[in-house]
């Protein structure tokens, strides 16, 4: 194979090209090379392993590294394409996935202490559609222990350091997949965000990363923590990657109850461009308050000019709901998070404690021994606000709540086509900065929660950076299945900055 990795090394040569010499490949270079022989899937994914092996000692992206099942199927796209066969849209793109997704026959821990040597029977619905297009699952992430946590500190088992200053937290709970597209040891990756899980450590690492409209993607094979307000996402270094990686891993699926119905858009790459000239944008005056840094707000009102200058209208618009948001939110989640983790008791799988005398002593010390200390938290919290005595109290006021704030923000919807504000409150904090204060890590998700529990889809972008070089993200929220104008608007303001991420 003329061109391809191997040969290339031989001569020092850079073997993928310019793109390599600035650490990124993107999906339609990777593929096209795939397909056209220009180099081979295995070559591709031998290149990421080696980054991944080489980088993540200091990053810590990575809980298992997929290299077996990863070079065969990279050797199963190369004969399918040897064969004469059409290859998929992904033919030959190494992928990381957050380690709360199953995969068959590859342990998926939830970086928990509970489900360590847990190895799933089957592969997730977004596994199988990856699979499906060809692309090569090359690692399970890091991430906050079942998805609990805003900066990936709460792992059993590593702390995920920020690419673009190690003593920083990536964000959370998907900082791996963060990370792990931030360093370059992957071109990109699959999060999971139940309030800002993908949104926020995207703008930590300053990546680009796409919550869908609830239902958009499936569920089957997500380990759950709040079912009504998870949703699987990628991770990306520009709007394109993510938007090939939308229409590879959206659409309907029987095994997931709540997946739409509806048709699909499967064209959300080919349809970018950088025009949005009439485009309306709201931009919410709740957000822009004391609790806003003030290099965030100047990057975003940057940001607004550069919309402007694009002919689009920004006015500013009040969403009173705002504000009690991240109250709501917690409950809810929390709620939903001691229902679903009830299931783990160490009889049928998990964790299992040395020594016990019955079956109650048995789950007693599993969850008391396997669970992190912001798990447990939850699952108080949850259980409390479903008792008997307090559930009217808190868990139906939060969901009237999210009754008012869904009616809200249709009003809003029905004068703009986005609602722009930002993805974080602060910047990128040191590692144990926050770790022994929950309401201040909590309040990381302050800006990000409405979307999950309106089940509205957003996107975060990079927009700027501190005077210490941080990244800064701007979110961009859209109405339901309005996926195509947010990467539209996305793709727009990121070819008008160039900030070369």
């Amino acid at each position: 194979m003329s061109g391809g990795f191997k040969d290339a090394k031989k001569d020092g040569s850079d073997p993928a090209g310019t793109s390599m010499s600035n650490g990124h490949m993107g999906i339609r270079e990777i593929s096209a090379g795939v397909a056209g022989g220009k180099w081979s899937a295995y070559e591709i994914t031998e290149m990421y392993i080696d980054k991944i092996k080489s980088m993540d000692d200091r990053i810590g992206a990575f809980l298992t590294i997929c290299e077996e099942s990863a070079r065969a199927q990279a050797k199963a796209v190369d004969e399918k394409i040897r064969s004469g066969k059409q290859p998929g849209k992904l033919a030959g793109v190494p992928v990381a996935v957050k380690d709360n997704i199953c995969t068959d026959g590859i342990r998926t821990t939830c970086a928990s202490r509970m489900l360590e040597n847990f190895v799933p029977p089957y592969n997730a619905a977004v596994i199988e559609k990856l699979i499906n297009e060809d692309a090569v699952i090359v690692g399970k992430t890091n991430m906050d222990e079942f998805a609990m946590g805003s900066s990936t500190e709460n792992s059993a088992f590593r702390i995920t350091k920020n690419p673009r200053d190690v003593t920083r937290v990536p964000g959370g709970s998907s900082g791996g997949s963060a990370a792990a597209v931030a360093a370059g040891m992957v071109p990109v990756s699959l999060g999971s965000d139940t309030g800002g899980s993908i949104r926020q450590p995207d703008a930590f690492c300053g990546i680009v990363g796409l919550k869908p409209t609830y239902g958009l993607v499936s569920r089957y094979g997500l380990i759950a923590f709040g079912s009504s307000l998870d949703q699987i996402g990628p991770m990306s270094k520009t709007v394109e990657d993510c938007a090939l990686m939308l229409e590879a891993i959206q659409g309907r699926d029987d095994r997931d109850s709540t997946s739409y119905r509806g048709e699909y858009q499967q064209d959300y790459a080919g349809r970018l461009s950088g025009d949005i000239k009439g485009l309306k944008i709201a931009v919410l005056k709740e957000y822009f308050t004391d609790g806003l840094e003030n290099e965030i707000a100047s990057s975003l009102n940057e940001s607004i000019r550069r919309l402007e200058g694009l002919e689009t209208s920004v006015d500013e618009v009040s969403l009173p709901a705002a504000g009690d948001g991240l109250s709501a939110y917690y409950i809810i989640s929390s709620a939903e998070a001691s229902s679903n983790l009830a299931r783990y008791d160490s009889i049928r799988y998990g964790y299992r404690p040395k020594e016990y005398a019955d079956v109650d002593e048995l789950m007693e010390k599993s969850r008391s021994e396997a669970f992190g200390t912001e798990v447990k938290r939850r699952i108080m919290l949850g259980t409390y606000a479903l008792s008997s005595g307090y559930y009217d109290a808190y868990y139906k006021r939060a969901q009237k709540y999210r009754k008012l704030l869904r009616s809200q923000l249709a009003g809003v919807f029905e004068k703009y086509d986005l609602i722009l504000g930002p993805t974080s409150p602060v910047l990128p904090f040191k590692i144990g900065e926050r770790s022994g204060d929950p309401l201040q890590m909590y309040l990381a998700d302050i800006y990000t929660i409405i979307v999950n529990l309106a089940g509205l889809p957003a996107i975060s972008v990079p927009c700027g950076f501190s005077r210490d070089g941080l990244p800064i993200g701007l979110q961009l929220i859209g109405p339901h299945y309005g996926e195509q104008v947010l990467l539209q608007a996305a793709y727009a303001l990121e070819q008008d900055l160039k900030l070369g991420l």
